[in-house]
């Protein structure tokens, strides 16, 4: 199977946006699998109030909650630093905001990737005033070499280059979110 074969069959309306895979969707099965065990050992007997960072964390999220072997609960939050380019402004809003307290809770944040780290940064202060018991993070992917911010992330699911990626949940204005795996992007911004 050549790198566009997987394509073939999920994506063919994509295609011409989309370079290589990044990582493919067995790859990403295989992965979450082993993230969900090590999260369910680490938090035994005190499950985390999972936190995911919408919307490009949605279709991780829903995958790493079912590999946890533990009774967790979800929240959500939105949070802005692009708006529709492909870098950061490094200007970061909370569109919306957790509905519930978390002090006193073991928290682990869930997000999709993890670049400059300004954001994250940000998101870590911003949580960590409202005195949770642990806040901790679950990366999806760590782009090498692009942190700004010195970052200490419990989980990691792939640490990958600096280039833009799309699909499994990330998107540019939007599309390529439904994805099955990561691929690079090569077309317009």
């Amino acid at each position: 199977m050549g790198p566009h074969d997987e394509l073939a069959f999920t994506a063919h309306w994509a295609a011409h946006d989309l370079g290589e895979v990044v990582v493919s969707a067995a790859d990403l099965r295989e992965r979450i699998a082993e993230l969900g065990q090590a999260i369910s050992r680490d938090y035994d007997g005190h499950p985390p109030l999972l936190v995911c960072v919408l919307k490009g964390a949605i279709n991780f999220m829903s995958d790493l909650m079912r590999a946890i072997e533990l009774p967790v609960e979800v929240e959500f939050m939105a949070v802005s630093s692009y708006g529709a380019a492909t870098k950061t402004s490094g200007v970061v809003r909370i569109v919306k905001d957790l509905d519930v307290d978390i002090a006193d809770r073991d928290v682990l944040i869930v997000e999709d990737v993890v670049d400059s780290g300004l954001t994250l940064n940000y998101l870590r202060q911003y949580l960590g005033a409202r005195s949770p018991a642990s806040l901790e993070v679950c990366a999806l992917l760590l782009k090498e070499g692009e942190q700004r911010v010195e970052q200490d992330l419990k989980y990691v699911g792939f640490s990958i280059g600096p280039a833009f990626v799309v699909g499994y949940g990330l998107d540019v204005s939007e599309r390529y979110r439904n994805l099955d795996g990561i691929y690079t992007y090569v077309g317009e911004a």
